[in-house]
């Protein structure tokens, strides 16, 4: 995980704008391509020695796969950022092998280099055919940046887990407000998007849809669970953490995680509250350690300027929800884990809102809006803690799996997620964790009830203090840049 961002015409001024807004994504080191000269370093301090250019690409690693002394841009014929996780990439580094392709580091974004490097030079594919073949290959979470014959690229993996946004004057980065601080307006890359950046302008073309892909199968369960267990596996890190609330999804994933490494789950949440009870007793029934951040309303109230730094929105949902995760992952940082992960996805795949008893078709349109509207928030929120958060649930091959899987067998007789809680059942969570009713997060931690009791003590309503604390936050990094508020 990691700061990614750059783009055209940026001056030495700009640059060190650019990484003292984004380097909590990538605290580990800087790196800075731009017209050919190059600055990698560890000391933040030596920022002041970059030069500007009229092609621009800087990355701040967080260091989670692969030498921890490599910091990005990548640059060959090729320049190249990438901010995300590749999980196939060893299977990929010897499917290149074998073709002759060799490689200068263990560095899992290499493989995304070396693959472009093939398909458009050895295969002589246009950068929209190459990518969409690379996007197909990939199996991770990624949101990448390429300078090829003088025109930037970037694309997003096809479920948008990781964000990247661009700016009219032909601009990109990992955060809105980095493109913020430096006078621009911010615009997200779609989930397996494309966006070509030249003087010419910007053009945009949607190279793959999960939603449009077909897949048959006799038994969708018994796939579904093969499928959710590799996920799990490719996805842990040594020690597993896991974010906690002891509903199903987040139970399931623990329960799965257990049986390949130690696992330590990670909760938050007023005294008394719902996800604090239930996260205390399911930890127990499964015998796993479970660590807490118990909020009051004074920590609530410190949170909430950092946590609207992160999500870069009025939303009071949004500041609900990141209430927790930040406290969460912040024992979490603390703890010394760099990796956690993550129910989420699971409500839109199998039928986990009411609302989908009476519309089940919003399942769809739910996972397509899934990356602005909840990843790119949890990204955000988890990255000020430096804690990168992964989704088993949202593995290409199992998401796409879900989203065929008949309505009938995630919604029944008015019950939901009916697929999934088999599948729990089946390997082995206890019946009441697997029908245990949904509960969000704001609710069951009790954080949007601390939000509305400080609202009322401003003499406010929710929204409205939202509204104002996201001026507080952003009111002068955003005058000027022509972004909605």
């Amino acid at each position: 995980m990691c700061l990614i961002a750059g783009g055209l015409s940026l001056s030495s001024k700009d640059i060190a704008k650019i990484i003292e807004t984004g380097k909590h994504r990538g605290p580990d080191s800087f790196g800075v391509w731009s017209d050919g000269f190059v600055l990698k370093s560890s000391n933040f301090g030596d920022v002041d020695e970059v030069k500007g250019g009229e092609h621009v690409l800087i990355q701040c690693r967080l260091a989670i796969t692969g030498s921890k002394s490599y910091t990005q841009p990548f640059y060959n014929d090729i320049v190249l950022v990438h901010n995300g996780e590749i999980y196939n990439h060893e299977f990929l580094r010897e499917y290149l092998v074998e073709r002759g392709v060799s490689f200068e580091t263990d560095v899992d974004s290499e493989v995304i280099l070396r693959l472009l490097e093939y398909y458009l030079y050895e295969k002589r594919l246009s950068p929209w055919e190459a990518v969409k073949k690379i996007m197909l290959m990939l199996n991770g979470d990624y949101a990448v940046a390429f300078l090829y014959n003088g025109k930037l690229y970037l694309f997003r993996d096809p479920i948008g887990i990781r964000p990247i946004y661009y700016s009219q004057s032909g601009r990109f980065a990992s955060e809105k407000k980095v493109l913020w601080a430096i006078g621009d307006d911010a615009h997200p890359v779609n989930p397996g998007e494309l966006v070509e950046i030249s003087r010419s302008g910007i053009v945009k073309r949607r190279l793959l849809r999960l939603t449009s892909i077909k897949s048959l199968g006799s038994s969708y369960k018994d796939g579904l669970k093969n499928l959710l267990e590799n996920s799990v596996n490719l996805r842990k890190r040594g020690k597993i953490g896991v974010l906690f609330s002891g509903g199903l999804d987040s139970s399931l994933i623990a329960l799965i995680a257990s049986r390949f490494s130690k696992v330590v789950l990670y909760s938050a949440g007023a005294e008394g509250s719902r996800d604090i009870e239930w996260a205390r007793k399911v930890s127990e029934e499964l015998g796993l350690e479970l660590r807490e951040f118990i909020f009051t309303l004074d920590d609530v109230k410190t949170a909430i300027p950092e946590v609207m730094f992160a999500i870069e929105e009025p939303n009071p949902m949004n500041l609900a929800i990141g209430i927790p995760l930040y406290f969460a992952t912040k024992l979490a940082r603390e703890d010394g884990m760099r990796v956690l992960l993550s129910g989420q996805g699971a409500d839109e795949l199998f039928g986990g809102y009411a609302k989908y008893l009476n519309n089940p078709t919003l399942m769809i349109k739910d996972f397509e809006e899934l990356a602005e509207r909840n990843l790119a928030r949890d990204d955000k929120v988890s990255m000020l803690n430096g804690v990168e958060v992964r989704y088993p649930y949202l593995d290409q091959a199992f998401a796409v799996l879900a989203l065929n899987a008949p309505i009938n067998e995630k919604i029944k007789d008015g019950k939901r997620k009916v697929i999934l809680r088999k599948i729990a059942i089946e390997m082995g969570l206890p019946e009441f964790v697997a029908n245990r009713e949904k509960k969000a997060m704001q609710y069951g931690s009790n954080s949007q009830k601390f939000l509305e009791k400080i609202a009322k003590s401003e003499g406010v309503k929710l929204r409205e203090l939202a509204a104002l604390k996201f001026r507080e936050v952003f009111g002068r990094m955003r005058r000027g840049t022509g972004a909605e508020r």
